[in-house]
Formats: structure tokens, C-alpha cells, sequence
């Protein structure tokens, strides 16, 4: 369970939304070893599903100090809404992983792997972008950071049309289909998300900074 301390509030948004995004980054990076690595699946998951947990609970904690802090740094519509899109990318972290337990998958594709890898970049560069926020990172910087998940989320589209292509040009078997469809339909939508949250930030760097 995620911890605050008694610090003025600024600083317990910036403590707890730092956790948020690193746990973010954690997600992601955990989903591509498992696929690179491909041993221990269940555990691996387990890691995973715990990381997603503690994303909720992160959140809930965000949430309940929104409601009681009487000053807050930005508007409470912006951090709640950032704290929102974080969770959501560990969500469907988690919903890939345990998506390629349920299904009982054999061995991970050549796209999975690499889908996993842009989302693992996207989390980190999100992450970086995050901290800003509350250190006033340049917004030149931020916008940097945003470009360079623009162009993460470009090629992740790419990959993941690629890989449907290739899907369905290279197996007949529908229960296959789906659950490959499913599984880098939630990665590609991590991704997504990873771009929601780097246009957030720069448009609360816009509009504070």
C-alpha cells in the first residue's frame, strides 16, 4: 500500500502522482520481459496483476486527497483526470499479461514483442514527462517528450495493423484469431493512452506554466 506523508499538499500530489507514473513504468517494462523472456508466465503475471493493484490503490488515494485538500496545485479536474489515464494504462498492462494466461498461449509472436517493447518506451518516456509537471520541467522539454510518444504511438499503430494482417493472412484457427486480436488490441490501447497522458501534461504545461 502506497504511502504519504505530511507534506504541504503540493507536494503529496507530486509524491503520489511520482508513484503513479512509476508503477506505470513498472507495468510496462514487466509485460516485455515476460514476453522476451517467457518463463515463470504465471508469476510474471502475478507481478504484474500486483502492480495494477497498487495503481488502483495510488489512485484511490489521489482521489480521496482531492477531497480533502483545500488548495490543490492545478485544477482538480486535471490531476483527477491524470490520475485516471495513468491507471489506465496499467489496466490494460495487466489485461494483455492476463489475457496470454487465460488463453494459455504457447509462445509470444514476433509483434507482440515488439508492441510491448514501443509500450515499454511510451511508459518511460510518459514517466519523465510526469515528474515534470511538478519540478516545471521546460515546456519546450515537454513538448519534446510528447513528440517523441507521438511518434512511439505512430509506430505502435503501425505494428499492431501489421500484426492483425498478418494474423489473420496466416492462420485459419478462430479461437487463435481472437485471442491474438484481444491481446495486441490491449497493448495497442496502453499505447494509446500513453499519448492521452503526454497531451494532458503538455496542455497542463500549457496552461499553469
Amino acid at each position: 500500500m502506497p504511502k504519504l506523508s505530511l507534506l504541504p499538499n503540493d507536494k503529496r500530489f507530486s509524491v503520489l502522482l511520482d508513484q503513479s507514473v512509476d508503477n506505470v513504468a513498472k507495468s510496462a517494462q514487466q509485460l516485455k520481459d515476460m514476453v522476451n523472456i517467457w518463463e515463470n508466465v504465471r508469476e510474471r503475471v502475478g507481478i504484474i496483476a500486483d502492480l495494477e493493484h497498487e495503481g488502483d490503490a495510488i489512485t484511490h488515494l489521489i482521489m480521496a486527497e482531492l477531497r480533502r485538500a483545500l488548495i490543490v496545485p492545478f485544477d482538480r479536474e486535471d490531476i483527477a483526470l491524470l490520475a485516471h489515464s495513468l491507471d489506465d494504462i496499467t489496466d490494460f498492462v495487466h489485461s494483455a499479461a492476463d489475457a496470454m494466461l487465460i488463453y494459455k498461449v504457447d509462445r509470444p509472436t514476433d509483434k507482440v514483442r515488439e508492441l510491448s517493447h514501443i509500450l515499454a518506451q511510451a511508459a518511460n518516456e510518459v514517466a519523465k514527462a510526469a515528474r515534470g509537471i511538478f519540478e516545471r520541467l521546460e515546456k519546450d522539454e515537454l513538448v519534446e517528450r510528447r513528440v517523441e510518444v507521438h511518434r512511439l504511438e505512430n509506430l505502435g499503430d503501425t505494428a499492431y495493423r501489421t500484426a492483425l494482417v498478418q494474423l489473420f493472412e496466416t492462420s485459419k484457427d478462430i479461437r487463435y484469431l481472437m485471442k491474438w486480436r484481444d491481446i495486441y488490441r490491449y497493448i495497442e490501447t496502453a499505447i494509446d493512452r500513453c499519448e492521452d497522458v503526454a497531451n494532458l501534461l503538455e496542455d497542463m504545461a500549457l496552461k499553469y506554466g
